[in-house]
């Protein structure tokens, strides 16, 4: 379990997994544990995720917290003005400059939680994510619950054929799978491929 250091500096935290793992939830816990604190707290997400709301951070159970839509990363710096904790969801959409971003909030002494994606649906890691691993103090990865077997998932599986790496959908498009699971769906996809050729 993730416990909130004491000290007056500045970190990241990143909060990983597949979908339907958790990520967004965590992410408006620990936010709502700052507003109980009184701190000073912004939160952001990429503008192309329409899915819920346009200008909510909202989970798959329906949770919701207010937050700024930005295009880029570096937009994010224009809109912190005094806070002391900076929230971003869906992190693995956006560009490559996030990490600097957070480290020059870090460096600011802003607590900066990100919640995304590890791994795209081919199972490869995601946009900046993999360096924000890099980088943070504090990882927590949460699994799903594979919707094959039941067994503990880490992995988005994608059912539809196509290869767009971003690509916004919900349980119509995505589940969650282990890792057999997983790789027996992928095997079935590169079969079908071979015989489409």
């Amino acid at each position: 379990m993730f416990v909130e250091p004491r000290v007056e500096k500045g970190w990241i935290e990143v909060i990983c997994g597949s979908m339907f793992s958790g990520k967004t939830e965590e992410l408006i816990r620990r936010i709502n544990r700052a507003n109980i604190a009184n701190q000073k707290v912004v939160i952001f997400k990429p503008s192309i995720d329409v899915r819920y709301h346009d200008e909510h951070v909202v989970s798959h159970n329906a949770n919701s917290i207010n937050s700024i839509p930005v295009e880029s990363s570096s937009h994010i710096l224009q809109h912190i003005g005094n806070a002391e904790v900076v929230g971003i969801d869906e992190a693995q959409f956006f560009d490559h400059g996030l990490p600097e971003v957070c480290n020059k909030l870090a460096e600011k002494k802003i607590r900066v939680i990100v919640a995304g994606l590890d791994m795209d649906f081919k199972g490869k890691p995601f946009g900046p994510m993999p360096t924000l691993l890099s980088i943070s103090e504090y990882v927590t990865k949460v699994q799903a619950i594979c919707m094959k077997c039941g067994g503990v998932a880490g992995y988005t599986f994608k059912k539809i054929d196509n290869d767009q790496t971003v690509e916004l959908g919900e349980k119509e498009l995505y589940e969650a799978r282990c890792r057999t699971c997983f790789n027996e769906g992928m095997a079935i996809i590169r079969e079908q491929l071979k015989m489409d050729l």
